[in-house]
């Protein structure tokens, strides 16, 4: 009879470990799926960031300090390899994105441009996709951190050195605010 609950306990013990470690499985694998997906809008992005840039150089020639840093950050974005240094890069971008909108304010011409106007409305709907796919990407990380974290998950998540993935947030202080145009 007692080893009837030994393997009974045994084998709770090994269904709770497969499960918890599946758990675990999936969760990572939503945050691949996540960034992934992510990527893909990003990657839209720093394809329009070159069209943009010589839109504006066209009729704003002494800005070039301003159009370099852009080009410079959409560099170094596109040349990160893991998710943590991509992360970070891309919220530099983003930073950089916006001066180049605060600076179009500064030149009537270029807002009329039609080209201008065509591919601010495009990166528009790609940095609200982007907006989008960073909260699905934050709410699949903050579950996966959750199950790292919470007891008794924490204990497969060790074993097998699951670890907490890093969240897409806004990297300073500056970029929450709103970009100051003055004329």
């Amino acid at each position: 009879m007692v080893i009837y609950i030994i393997i009974g306990v045994v084998v709770l013990l090994v269904l709770w470990f497969i499960i918890s470690y599946n758990k675990l499985i999936r969760g990572k694998n939503k945050v691949e799926e996540a960034f992934s997906t992510m990527d893909v809008y990003l990657k839209k992005r720093f394809d329009l960031i070159p069209n943009l840039v010589e839109t504006v150089k066209g009729y704003a020639k002494h800005e070039s300090e301003t159009l370099e840093k852009i080009i410079a950050a959409r560099n170094a974005a596109g040349s990160t390899g893991n998710m943590e240094e991509r992360i970070k890069s891309e919220a530099a971008l983003s930073g950089a994105m916006r001066n180049i909108f605060a600076l179009a304010e500064n030149y009537p011409d270029l807002k009329a441009n039609t080209n201008f106007m065509d591919l601010q409305v495009q990166l528009q709907k790609v940095e609200e996709d982007i907006a989008n796919a960073r909260k699905f990407y934050n709410a699949v990380v903050r579950d996966f951190n959750n199950l790292v974290m919470v007891i008794p998950t924490n204990i497969v998540a060790s074993l097998f050195h699951f670890e907490k993935q890093t969240m897409f947030e806004v990297a300073d202080a500056a970029e929450r605010g709103n970009v100051q145009v003055k004329f």
